[in-house]
This record gives C-alpha cells, sequence and structure tokens, in this order.
C-alpha cells in the first residue's frame, strides 16, 4: 500500500521534532499504522533554514497555500500557531478534503466550533493531542479511555512556564519579577511571555478539555482567567506553612447549575501528587464516577514530546482514513447533535474554599471584627495563622482558611473587611482545591 502523504505547515521547533522522529521510527509507524506516513511538502517562511532541517529529501516552498492545495497530500499538519493566517489554511485544508492534524490550542479554542463544523461538513477528521500538554496522550484519554465514565472534575497544571517559575518562587524565596527574567533567559520563558504568565494558554488548553468532558461547544469567552503576575513570594510561604502549594491550576467541575471553567492560581494540599509536579512538566488529574482519579504526568512542551502526540495524531488518522465519518471519534468525544447547551457559571457562582491574607493594625478588637464580618456572610474559617508584629512595627498579618463557600459571598465579605480602618491593605484572595 501507498505511504499516505502529509503536508507540513511550520517547520520550528515541533515541526523540526516531527520530521525526525517521523524520520528515525519510520518502520515502527508503519508496522502500527498499517502503511508508511510520509511528509511529502513543507511550507515555511525560511526555505533555507527548511531544506536544511528537511535534509533536502522532501519539496519545501514558502507558500502554504500551495499544501493544502495540492491534490496528492491527504493529511495537512499545521504548527503555524496563533489565529489568523492557521485559521484560514486549517479551514482551505478541510475545504479540500485533507485530514487536519495541529498543535494550535488557541486557534482551537477560539474557532473550534467553526473549524469543527467544517470538518463534519466535508467528512475529515482534526485532530489535536499536541494542543494540550505537549506529549501527555489526555486528549485521547478524554475521548477514549474514559468514555465509560461521566467526569466530574479536571484539574491541570498545563504551562510549563507558570510551573517553573511558582516551582522557583517557592525553592528560593524570590519574587515573581526575580524568576520570570531568570526563566527567559534559561528558555523557559518567551521574551514576551503575557500568554503563559497571565493564563490564557492554560485557558485555551482546559477549554479544548473541558468541552471533550462534559460534550459542550467549545466556550474559551466564558472562561474566568487569573495569571501569577500578581502572586507574592510572601504568600507561596504562608501557603507552605499551612501545608499547601500554590499552582497555576486550569480547572473545570461540574456542578448541578452548569459548569465551571477557570484559571488561577491555586492552593493545593502539599501531599496531593498534583502538588509535587515541579519544573517545567505537566500533570492533568481527571475524577470520573466509575474509574475514580486518575493522573497524566509528562512534559508539556518541546520538540520531541510534542511532536510525539502529532505523530500518534497521524498514525489515527491513517488507521482511519478509509473509514466511514460515522465511525469515527467525534472531535469532542460526543456526537455533534448530542452537544449540551449546559451553561458555563460565571465566577461569582463558583464554589470554591479561600486563603485570605490581611495587613492589620496589631490591636485588640481587629480579629473579632474580621470574623463576624466573615460569620455574617455565611463563611466558616477552617484554619488562621497570625503572625507576630515585629518590635516597633505595631502591625501583622493575618491568614484566614475558610470551608467551601460561594465566590460572590467571598467578594462581599473583603469588600467589608477592607473598609475596616484596623485593615492596613488589601486582602489577597487565592483559591483553594483539596482535589480528594
Amino acid at each position: 500500500m501507498q505511504p499516505i502523504k502529509v503536508g507540513l505547515l511550520g517547520i520550528g521547533t515541533v515541526g523540526s521534532g516531527t520530521f525526525d522522529v517521523l524520520k528515525r521510527n519510520k518502520e515502527e509507524i508503519r508496522r502500527r499504522a498499517g502503511r508508511g506516513i510520509e511528509i511529502a511538502m513543507v511550507a515555511d517562511l525560511n526555505t533555507e533554514r527548511a531544506r536544511e532541517l528537511t535534509g533536502g529529501e522532501v519539496e519545501v516552498v514558502n507558500d502554504a497555500n500551495l499544501v493544502v492545495a495540492r491534490p496528492d497530500i491527504d493529511i495537512v499538519v499545521e504548527l503555524i500557531g496563533g489565529y489568523g493566517i492557521a485559521r484560514e489554511l486549517v479551514l482551505k485544508a478541510i475545504e479540500n478534503g485533507k485530514h487536519v492534524v495541529t498543535a494550535n490550542k488557541a486557534l482551537l479554542a477560539v474557532h473550534g466550533n467553526e473549524i469543527f463544523e467544517a470538518a463534519r461538513r466535508k467528512g475529515v477528521m482534526v485532530a489535536f493531542e499536541a494542543a494540550v500538554a505537549g506529549g501527555i496522550p489526555i486528549i485521547k484519554a478524554l475521548r477514549e479511555g474514559l468514555t465509560a465514565n461521566r467526569i466530574q472534575w479536571i484539574a491541570g497544571i498545563i504551562n510549563g512556564t507558570t510551573n517553573f517559575i511558582l516551582s522557583e518562587m517557592r525553592d528560593k524565596g524570590l519574587d515573581f519579577d526575580v524568576v520570570l527574567k531568570e526563566a527567559q533567559r534559561l528558555g523557559y520563558a518567551e521574551a514576551d511571555p503575557t500568554f503563559d504568565i497571565e493564563g490564557i494558554d492554560a485557558a485555551h488548553k482546559v477549554t479544548l478539555m473541558s468541552s471533550i468532558a462534559f460534550g459542550m461547544p467549545v466556550q474559551f469567552d466564558k472562561a474566568h482567567v487569573e495569571g501569577i503576575t500578581r502572586l507574592s513570594a510572601i504568600d507561596i510561604k504562608y501557603a507552605e506553612e499551612l501545608g499547601y502549594r500554590i499552582k497555576l491550576l486550569g480547572l473545570t467541575r461540574r456542578r448541578e447549575n452548569g459548569i465551571e471553567l477557570r484559571v488561577h492560581p491555586t492552593l493545593v494540599p502539599a501531599k496531593r501528587l498534583i502538588a509535587n509536579v515541579e519544573g517545567a512538566m505537566n500533570a492533568v488529574l481527571v475524577q470520573g464516577d466509575a474509574v475514580g482519579a486518575t493522573l497524566y504526568y509528562g512534559k508539556g512542551a518541546g520538540a520531541e514530546p510534542t511532536a510525539s502526540a502529532v505523530i500518534a495524531d497521524l498514525v489515527d488518522v491513517t488507521r482511519l482514513h478509509t473509514a466511514d465519518p460515522g465511525h469515527r471519534v467525534p472531535h469532542l468525544a460526543f456526537q455533534p447533535d448530542e452537544l449540551s447547551s449546559v451553561p458555563v457559571l460565571p465566577i461569582d457562582e463558583v464554589t470554591s474554599s479561600y486563603y485570605l491574607r490581611m495587613r492589620v493594625s496589631d490591636e485588640k478588637g481587629v480579629l473579632a471584627d474580621i470574623t463576624r464580618i466573615l460569620a455574617d456572610a455565611g463563611i466558616s474559617i477552617d484554619a488562621m495563622l497570625q503572625k507576630e508584629s515585629r518590635e516597633g512595627e505595631p502591625q501583622t498579618d493575618i491568614i484566614m482558611l475558610s470551608h467551601l463557600t460561594l465566590e460572590k459571598h467571598v467578594n462581599a465579605a473583603i469588600a467589608k473587611i477592607e473598609a475596616l480602618p484596623t485593615v492596613l491593605s488589601g486582602v489577597t484572595r487565592l483559591r483553594m482545591e483539596e482535589l480528594n
């Protein structure tokens, strides 16, 4: 049987990794797929570098439209990134009857509904294992491995840059700005790290996982997103004293009245496995009603880890290339006409536990005033830490951990606490998740 022909759009870090792994493991991949998988054409603006990386073995062009239009190409691999030209090329490839493999989480989180519908109409596949958590096969686990389960929640460390920064802040007691510069020097953070440190990258990924887990359209615009830029080293230290570690988590949870979809710094008990994921590694914890908790851990980025996921998709598409479209795994795990209209809950309606830190005057009655406000709001305290005031400085930090409560109740209580004359700074509020 003739090899299936692939067109590669972009041969940067992941593209070159894909080319190398596909070439190195060519025979192993053929045995698994049932036929060879061959890159026939590469599009990249830097054609000289592309020819050098491919060793002159494939045709190289600087116009990606030539790839998506070439009749003998069966699968287009999109590794350009972004929302603009990538969207146009993916839709053109689909319109031309080609399957698509992509690592572009931003594209699918924003335009996924349009792209999946176009693919359904043309009877082609869009595979995106590499879009979430690099080499970790979490998309396949959610779409296929856990298909018997009613998924209850997902919590993921799905951005290696922020996890590296938080690990360094905790280990070395350094502030965010200092560690960010070090992460950029080491290559863990981009020159412009906004998508990572503001939580946008993680939100793209958890949006896709949420849609697959709960069978609903992609709704990135409904996600609540907070990054780590305002996180202080002192809160990481206090969390540690209370038995917690702070991680930037992507969280999605099924509730009776809707779906939670959020990204933010989160206190996680230090004894949880996911709390001990350090450096640039990724991990995703999934709770299903039948299987219980399952944890997926590995490299979330890099040339060959991500290439591993890209090639796994190429093998899947090759196996199912001639299958009836109705017998393929749906893009979002559920049949397209069975997607749910369940609402994504606004952050005010989210239920969580909370870490509250406030700088107060070290005088009688302060704690009583604060606890009364919390009690009036129906917020009960699980634990408290009061730091001794420094000599000659009549101020102290009070740290409180709450039981589960609605976010809007916490916000109302914080407003009243900050209005107290004995509260000397804004209240630092972080969410907590037990993940048990």
